[in-house]
């Protein structure tokens, strides 16, 4: 399956830790409905037997809507399960290690904090990027803030999509009009949701309107983070 900024343009990240007591593949359809366009899972707090179980009901179910299903970090995993691809952490040789092993039939995404990495994995076959944490993140503390000047370098430098990633809200994401994404990746924001339909729907319409509006950021240095 081959990617474009269309297909990434709501990347759903699953997470399994805050599904409010409703399964996986429940929120994954609720989501799915609602006009997710990329669906990527990791093991999280399941084990590998869950992990698979779940992901082999998830897959036919994306493959009906056309929707690229990624597997978090695990080559392996994507093999297993003849996933669409895989969405690997920021690594010097894992982009190269996963196209040699996947080919050119498979989806290889990459993290990238900067622009030299956005390049790195883009020499070594990356797909396309997602980048972040724009606004924190939901799933980890301890993350380095990326300022909309450097995404907006790292998009104008990498010939392939870039998704903003980390605390990305209904409240937040017009920030990154003018930035050159592709595409927003949510969690919480669609995981957590009380009403995951109106989520999905309401993000999917906000992410559309991001990407129509390509112009180059007026002031470059402008400090954009949540205050």
């Amino acid at each position: 399956m081959e990617i474009s900024a269309e297909k990434l343009r709501l990347y759903a990240v699953a997470d399994c830790a805050r599904l409010n007591g409703h399964a996986l593949v429940e929120a994954a359809k609720d989501l799915l409905a609602a006009g997710v366009t990329c669906f990527e899972m990791e093991a999280g707090p399941l084990s590998e037997a869950e992990f698979e179980e779940q992901a082999r009901e998830l897959l036919p179910l994306c493959r009906r809507l056309h929707v690229p299903f990624l597997v978090r970090n695990s080559i392996e995993a994507v093999q297993r399960l003849d996933a669409d691809g895989v969405r690997l952490d920021w690594s010097e040789t894992k982009v190269a290690e996963a196209r040699r092993a996947l080919g050119m039939e498979k989806i290889v995404g990459a993290s990238a904090h900067c622009v030299r990495e956005a390049i790195l994995a883009r020499r070594q076959g990356a797909d396309f990027l997602v980048c972040g944490s724009v606004f924190g993140s939901s799933l980890n503390d301890d993350v380095v803030a990326l300022e909309r000047p450097e995404l907006w370098r790292i998009c104008k430098a990498a010939d392939v999509p870039v998704v903003a990633a980390g605390g990305i809200t209904l409240q937040n994401a017009p920030l990154l009009i003018a930035t050159g994404v592709a595409g927003i990746a949510v969690s919480r924001g669609l995981f957590g949701a009380p009403n995951r339909l109106i989520a999905g729907h309401t993000l999917r319409t906000m992410a559309e309107r991001i990407c129509a509006y390509q112009e180059e950021p007026p002031i470059i240095n402008y400090r954009w983070r949540n205050r």
